[in-house]
């Protein structure tokens, strides 16, 4: 179907989510990954928020546009239509071919420097979905696996400020709470 005008924002939703899940990753996929970097620095952690995270990410245009096009291009790599050299170095996952790092990176920025260490870390680490990605022999995944580092990193970043935020609250609560007792006792 070819639209006309501004493509809606939860037709583009929708399409990126469904096309993660076409490639084989669902949302929990992504937040045991984001589980497994936040964990080590908050005991009450729980994989619904990490899942409530990785949602709020994948609800952000510039990821989903990322997801779009990652996607496709794995997709078109799969199906050999892609111009050589370029169908060669997608097919293979070259590893001087920084196109699909890049892709996924600009989509880093906007969860600040948490999220780019973050980012990093995982493409390098590759744990989880990102491994099974990056080593399905079936499915081309040049771009997916990184797009996925992205989608985690993200998480991770907004889930560590949100961590912080909440216990920044709670030790103001606190002493709120002294002063109204010392006030009254």
């Amino acid at each position: 179907m070819k639209y006309e005008g501004p493509v809606h924002c939860h037709i583009v939703e929708k399409a990126a989510r469904d096309l993660l899940k076409e490639r084989g990753v669902e949302i929990i996929d992504v937040a045991e990954i984001v589980y497994k970097m936040q964990v080590q620095y908050t005991d009450t952690l729980t994989i619904e928020e990490c899942i409530e995270s990785v949602d709020r990410v994948l609800e952000k245009r510039e990821i989903q546009h990322a997801i779009l096009v990652g996607v496709e291009l794995d997709k078109l790599a799969e199906q050999g239509r892609l111009s050589e050299p370029l169908q060669s170095i997608v097919s293979m996952d070259e590893g001087l071919f920084g196109v699909d790092e890049t892709i996924a990176l600009g989509s880093v920025f906007g969860y600040g420097s948490i999220a780019v260490t973050t980012f990093g870390y995982l493409d390098k680490e590759k744990i989880g979905i990102i491994k099974e990605l990056d080593e399905k022999g079936n499915q081309i995944n040049t771009f997916l696996d990184d797009l996925i580092c992205s989608i985690a990193a993200n998480a991770s970043s907004r889930l560590a400020h949100r961590i912080r935020d909440r216990e920044e609250r709670l030790r103001e609560e606190e002493i709120e709470r002294r002063d109204i007792e010392e006030r009254i006792g």
